[in-house]
């Protein structure tokens, strides 16, 4: 069985998690890091035992022992890296917010499929057993039609202009660090809506603190989502159906139990624990898809990414918020 290599690229916090979860991967090694400062690379490589450290994402990109880069800095450098990896030939898994703007997500999506490169948003969430386990409930018709859907994400931090969180330039705000998982929550269950409809505040340095959403379906679907770094939230998630419910306990975007509600019977505890720290659900996704020359996840399809990109975007136009890529990362 053929060993697929990864590289990281943006050894953060999420890095250091993510990582850790390749020791109950098959066929899975990472090998390589890739900072700007080649310090910092080497202080990760050690760490974690890898290989090769980068002082430079050029250099990561142009190393021919690594097939998949994990790319895991702030939001707006996804897209210049991504780019760069697609006509490179490495295939990708990039975080979510899979890039800060639509025409980014647009311009990397046509790029991947342009090339036949293999590219899918980390979105952990969709891996979780649980979270597959209720998909499956739906599929089966357990609640009839779903009808409308809850999520709910947030944290209290306290505002810090410095803090990647609250840079505009490094893709700050509620929407694309939480946002993105109630948005690709519903979006799973219902599909692309035909408006979202967003109201919420800003900090002073023009991130989005917090935001409630409703997207509209035009038939009387609906879901209703909320996100803030303002103040903190259960994480928890409900979805309604014609026959019943599923409440999907905290923290809803990598749960271990969801709860089954049909009419007339007692309520259903379904508990599913995750493999490792929850990561490896989706190493193991792309290490799959890459051994069979799969160019997109049938889990969490390019698609679907481009959709919840284009809520996000239409909901931080509604608050005012600007979010720019930053095409100078590999400068």
């Amino acid at each position: 069985m053929q060993e697929i290599r990864w590289g990281v690229v943006g050894p953060g916090r999420i890095a250091e998690n993510v990582i850790e979860d390749f020791a109950v991967v098959e066929g899975a090694r990472a090998v390589a890091v890739a900072s700007r400062s080649l310090d910092r690379a080497r202080s990760f490589a050690d760490r974690h035992g890898l290989d090769r450290a980068h002082g430079s994402y050029a250099e990561i990109l142009a190393d021919p022992d690594v097939d998949v880069l994990y790319v895991a800095t702030p939001h707006p450098q996804h897209h210049a890296l991504a780019l760069g990896a697609l006509r490179a030939g490495k295939a990708l898994l990039v975080e979510k917010a899979f890039t800060a703007t639509t025409a980014g997500a647009q311009e990397v999506i046509d790029l991947a499929r342009e090339t036949g490169v293999f590219v899918m948003e980390a979105m952990w969430m969709r891996f979780q057993p649980a979270v597959v386990a209720l998909r499956e409930l739906v599929a089966d018709g357990a609640i009839g039609e779903v009808r409308s859907v809850q999520a709910d994400l947030g944290v209290a931090r306290d505002y810090d202009p410095a803090d990647r969180l609250f840079d505009l330039a490094l893709g700050g705000g509620a929407l694309l660090d939480l946002g993105v998982y109630v948005v690709s929550f519903a979006q799973m269950l219902l599909g692309t809506p035909e408006r979202v409809v967003a109201a919420g505040s800003l900090f002073p340095s023009g991130a989005d603190a917090e935001a409630s959403l409703l997207l509209d379906y035009g038939d009387g679907r609906t879901a209703n989502l909320v996100t803030s770094l303002r103040h903190a939230l259960p994480g928890q998630a409900r979805v309604f159906g014609t026959t019943g419910w599923i409440d999907v306990l905290p923290r809803f975007h990598h749960p271990e139990t969801i709860v089954l509600h049909r009419a007339g019977a007692e309520p259903e505890t379904i508990t599913r624990a995750p493999l490792g720290a929850g990561y490896a659900h989706e190493l193991i996704e792309v290490t799959e898809c890459v051994r069979a020359g799969r160019t997109e996840s049938a889990v969490m399809p390019l698609a679907d990414t481009l959709a919840v990109q284009s809520l996000l975007g239409q909901a931080a136009e509604q608050l005012g918020v600007r979010h720019a890529e930053d095409p100078a990362v590999l400068g």
